[in-house]
């Protein structure tokens, strides 16, 4: 069966001194959606991300954007990052708040919702929001930092969630770790969308990463 792969690369892990230009090459290399983690030090032990860098990937961008918030009471923000150009937006059900009523909120601002579900999440604790969801984003590994090895004991989730992708009609996307030596088995799960960091950003042809990338997933 073909599988539509779409590489999403995050933005945390580009050379931000040289930020425009790397987001414009990565767009040349074929990229699908830009995925920037937004952290705020309380939910995370890291900060990361704030408007400034939405604003310069929409300016030097023609591709989506997609939104982690990894910050507390998510609800507060929702509008914000909608209103800088976010396409997709995921939301942490730890984070606070009400999570349905969040959902809602993003798809009625006309952005695609989301929820990130982490390492210790089971499918079980997010089964009620999965028919609210547009997009589902699997961390593969705990979130916070870039550069940390898949976690393969999340395997077993990604086959559930790839399950459940098909009958409540989200996509499933996973984060962390990701590289052409690992992609494979996700993808027979199910997911089609993946963030990409360090498999990417500091190779010296990012059209050819891309393209390993994708032929390592079919």
């Amino acid at each position: 069966m073909s599988r539509k792969i779409n590489i999403r690369p995050s933005i945390l892990c580009a050379d931000h001194g040289n930020l425009a230009e790397e987001i414009k090459q990565v767009c040349k290399a074929g990229a699908d959606y830009f995925h920037i983690d937004v952290m705020d030090g309380s939910f995370v032990p890291n900060f990361g991300c704030g408007s400034e860098i939405l604003k310069t990937v929409k300016a030097h961008s023609h591709i989506p954007m997609d939104v982690h918030l990894m910050v507390v009471e998510p609800a507060r923000h929702i509008r914000l990052f909608r209103e800088l150009g976010a396409d997709v937006i995921y939301i942490h059900p730890e984070a606070g708040g009400e999570t349905a009523d969040i959902l809602a909120e993003i798809r009625a601002l006309g952005a695609a919702s989301g929820i990130a579900v982490n390492p210790g999440t089971t499918v079980e604790d997010v089964m009620d929001l999965l028919p609210l969801c547009d997009h589902v984003l699997a961390m593969t590994v705990n979130p916070g930092f870039g550069g940390q090895a898949f976690m393969p004991e999340v395997m077993g989730k990604l086959t559930e969630l790839g399950s459940l992708a098909e009958r409540f009609g989200f996509e499933l996307c996973v984060d962390g770790g990701i590289s052409a030596n690992n992609i494979k088995k996700p993808a027979l799960c199910g997911v089609t969308g993946f963030v990409v960091g360090s498999a990417l950003f500091g190779q010296e042809d990012y059209t050819e990463a891309i393209d390993e990338l994708r032929s390592a997933a079919l």
